[in-house]
């Protein structure tokens, strides 16, 4: 009785002067936590991505509600290729898509009006092989693809690497029947590519993560990680990408949709068991491999544009004639990146994970 006597007594002291200045303030607060949801350009996200661990920001981000929080209704699409998305990005199919370095450089330099804005993983990639390639070998390198047949996916990271060890090492490359050094066969996706090693007359592959746990578990040798050789460490495999114009134009949508990815990032090296659940949600394999595949060193899916190290990357390509040139810097965008961490950190001036990224992010993207 008394607590609802004095209920009564302070509601009917109030003011309606008082009444109106709460309601502001809430008012307010309401505002400032709605502000950059209300400021988007659209409220529908569509993100592409490949049956991989690698494109792990995008699953943990939708999982744990930071798309949502951001004000972004997202659906994540699984794709073969990066052909596909990136012909889905023009046809205005997907608003961003998780595309590798090297396809995004190819395409670029064909022409096609994309743009980098981010980064999704490092390394994580390699070449796998049947048993019998390395009976009696206590070590073995890339020579040991000599006379053999190696199954890959044209404009791939994986096979520009495979090219650069092959020159390397002296070995001649090309298709069967040309008398080269090592057969290499090409297939439209990562998946083609692997179930051929299951035929006769393939000896090895390509892989990208998860293909090299799943290829071990069948009994297959790892030749090599990409990140253990020395041409390939911290190479920027996936990164984040969309249309040129759809950045310049969007670009409140798009710094919701970086937040979120960061915010991603920041939860997966502190919370491992969740976001191995989160990946298996999307990647649905044994969560000792996911656990293997984003814990174990030999991949670190994260969200900075590394600007740098693509630039060269795509020198590189160039210079080795996998492509013609073109200026990169016309197809890259820093600013959307910048702008959510920069707010991230407003919010959290303290946070040890996003001071590091803005520490990566300034020595970088210069």
């Amino acid at each position: 009785m008394l607590k609802k006597h004095s209920v009564r007594l302070i509601s009917a002291g109030l003011s309606l002067a008082l009444i109106f200045a709460i309601a502001l303030v809430f008012a307010g607060c309401k505002g400032k936590r709605s502000a950059s949801q209300s400021a988007l350009e659209q409220t529908t996200f569509k993100l592409g991505h490949l049956n991989s661990t690698a494109h792990l920001l995008g699953f943990v981000a939708d999982k744990e509600g930071f798309f949502a929080a951001e004000g972004l209704n997202a659906e994540l699409l699984l794709f073969a290729s990066a052909g596909e998305m990136v012909n889905a990005l023009q046809a205005g199919q997907l608003d961003a898509a998780f595309i590798g370095s090297v396809p995004t450089i190819t395409f670029q330099s064909q022409g096609f009006p994309v743009s980098i804005f981010g980064g999704a993983m490092s390394n994580g990639h390699g070449y796998v092989g049947k048993p019998e390639l390395f009976e009696g070998l206590t070590s073995w390198d890339i020579t040991i693809l000599r006379g053999k047949n190696v199954a890959t996916n044209k404009n791939s990271v994986q096979d520009f690497e495979l090219q650069q060890l092959l020159t390397q090492a002296g070995l001649s490359y090309g298709s069967p029947g040309e008398g080269r050094d090592v057969n290499v066969i090409y297939f439209d996706s990562q998946r083609d590519a692997f179930n051929a090693l299951a035929n006769e007359g393939i000896d090895a592959v390509g892989a990208y993560s998860p293909y090299t746990s799943i290829a071990k578990n069948l009994g297959y040798e790892v030749i090599y990680y990409c990140n253990d050789h020395p041409l390939f460490e911290n190479q920027p495999c996936c990164r984040q990408v969309a249309l040129t114009e759809a950045l310049e134009t969007r670009p409140n949508t798009y710094q919701a949709f970086e937040r979120a990815i960061i915010r991603a990032y920041k939860f997966s090296q502190e919370n491992h068991e969740r976001t191995i659940a989160d990946v298996k949600a999307y990647i649905d394999i044994d969560p000792k491999d996911i656990e293997f595949e984003v814990y174990g060193g030999h991949a670190l899916s994260h969200p900075d544009p590394d600007k740098r190290a693509t630039t060269d990357m795509k020198t590189g390509v160039v210079s080795f004639g996998y492509t013609t040139n073109y200026n990169i810097e016309e197809h890259y965008n820093t600013a959307i990146y910048n702008a959510a961490l920069t707010t991230l950190l407003a919010e959290s001036p303290n946070d040890q994970i996003y001071r590091e990224l803005r520490a990566h992010f300034d020595t970088n993207n210069n």
